[in-house]
C-alpha cells in the first residue's frame, strides 16, 4: 500500500510530465490544434489525469502559459540595482530579447507566446495580470524617468509600446528576417548588437520627445536633438552590453 508521501510524489511527477508535454504540443500546434489525448500520450499519463490536475484543456493551457512565463523570467530576469534609467532600459531590453529569442526558450516560450498574441484565449487575462502587467509597469517607470517625469500618460504609453514593438518584431517576423538576411544569426554576439541597437534607437527617440516637450497634438514639430544628446544615447546603450 502506497504512503501519502509516495502518492503525492506520483501526482507531482504526473503533473510535471503533463506540463512538459503540453508545452511542446501547444508550441507546435497552438491551443486549438492540441488534443488532450496527444498530450497525455506524450506524457505517458491517463487521459483522466488532465481533468484531475487542471480541470480541462483550457486549465492546462493556462497553467502552461504561467509556468513558461515564470521559467523565462527566472532564467533571464530584468537586472535591478542601477539608478540610471538609460541602463535600466538596456537591461529591460536585453532580458526581453533573451526571453523571446534565446534558443533554449524560443522553441517553447517564444512560440507559445507568439501564438497567444495572434490567437488569444481566455488564458491571456491571467497572463497579463501575473506576468505582462508587472513588466509593463516596470517599463512605464523607466520611460517616465527618461522623459523627465512630466510627460502625459499617453506619451509614456506610446514610447513604451514602441520599445516593445521593436523587440517583438524579431520574434514574430523571424521567418521573414531569416529569408531577407540569411546568416544574420542571433547568437550571443548578435543579441549583444541587437540590444545595443534597440537601446540606442529607443533612447534617441525618447530623449528627442523629451527635448521637444513631448508634443501630443498633430502639427507640432519636435526639436532635433543636439549631437551630444544623440551620442549619449549610443554610449548608454553600449554600456548595457558591457554590464
Amino acid at each position: 500500500m502506497r504512503t501519502a508521501a509516495s502518492k503525492n510524489a506520483s501526482h507531482a511527477a504526473t503533473r510535471g510530465a503533463l506540463l512538459h508535454a503540453a508545452a511542446d504540443v501547444f508550441a507546435e500546434v497552438g491551443f486549438r490544434g492540441a488534443t488532450v489525448r496527444d498530450i497525455c500520450r506524450r506524457a505517458g499519463a491517463n487521459v483522466a489525469a488532465v481533468s484531475y490536475h487542471f480541470g480541462d484543456k483550457a486549465g492546462l493551457y493556462s497553467e502552461v502559459l504561467a509556468e513558461q512565463s515564470r521559467l523565462a523570467q527566472s532564467r533571464y530576469p530584468v537586472p535591478t540595482g542601477d539608478d540610471d534609467p538609460a541602463a535600466q532600459l538596456g537591461g529591460f531590453i536585453r532580458s526581453f530579447l533573451q526571453r523571446v529569442l534565446s534558443p533554449e526558450l524560443h522553441a517553447r516560450h517564444g512560440r507559445i507566446m507568439a501564438r497567444e498574441m495572434v490567437e488569444p484565449t481566455a488564458a491571456l487575462d491571467r497572463l497579463v495580470a501575473e506576468a505582462i502587467r508587472p513588466q509593463s509597469e516596470m517599463l512605464r517607470e523607466i520611460v517616465s524617468a527618461l522623459l523627465g517625469g512630466a510627460a502625459d500618460p499617453a506619451t509614456v504609453r506610446l514610447c513604451g509600446m514602441s520599445v516593445v514593438g521593436q523587440i517583438l518584431f524579431y520574434c514574430h517576423c523571424r521567418p521573414v528576417i531569416d529569408r531577407l538576411f540569411p546568416g544574420a544569426e542571433l547568437d550571443a554576439t548578435g543579441l549583444d548588437r541587437l540590444t545595443t541597437h534597440i537601446t540606442a534607437f529607443s533612447l534617441a527617440g525618447i530623449r528627442g520627445i523629451a527635448a521637444a516637450g513631448a508634443p501630443s497634438r498633430p502639427g507640432q514639430r519636435a526639436r532635433t536633438p543636439h549631437r551630444a544628446e544623440r551620442s549619449s544615447a549610443s554610449v548608454a546603450a553600449k554600456r548595457t552590453v558591457r554590464t
